[in-house]
């Protein structure tokens, strides 16, 4: 029976415990990982619906109505703030020069979240419209 004792088989409670932790260290990292991704999915999905926002509100800036250049701003819900500033734009370098058409540069800032910690993305884009002379004088009409 002596001889037995001594070549019996089985790990010790040392490995165990060592198996054991190791196991603990890998699920830890696995979590880790999927809890990371399921942010991401969530920051994708929130930047995903600022876009769809962002350019319903580009697409219909303006549309029937002058460019009127300036700071225009509003809500889109209760979550997203927007911020539209609308400059008359110049292209670099020699362009042909129709005084009937003017580029006017849209930049719109979405933003959401808490106000002391707020999430922003910058849209940018370019709509035709009137001069800004011929543009108030049709306004005037």
């Amino acid at each position: 029976m002596k001889a037995r004792s001594r070549h019996q088989q089985g790990f010790s409670l040392l490995e165990v415990i060592a198996a054991i932790m190791l196991l603990a260290i890998a699920f830890t990292a696995l979590m880790k990982v999927a809890g990371a991704s399921i942010a991401l999915g969530r920051n994708a999905a929130e930047y995903s619906e600022v876009a769809m926002h962002a350019r319903s509100l580009l697409d219909s800036a303006f549309v029937g109505e002058a460019v009127k250049p300036g700071q225009h701003a509003g809500r889109f819900d209760r979550r997203y703030r927007w911020q539209l500033d609308v400059t008359p734009w110049n292209a670099a370098g020699p362009a042909a020069h129709d005084a009937s058409m003017q580029l006017y540069q849209l930049d719109l800032a979405v933003s959401w979240g808490p106000p002391a910690h707020p999430r922003t993305a910058h849209f940018r884009t370019l709509r035709l419209g009137t001069p800004l002379a011929a543009g108030n004088a049709q306004a005037g009409r």
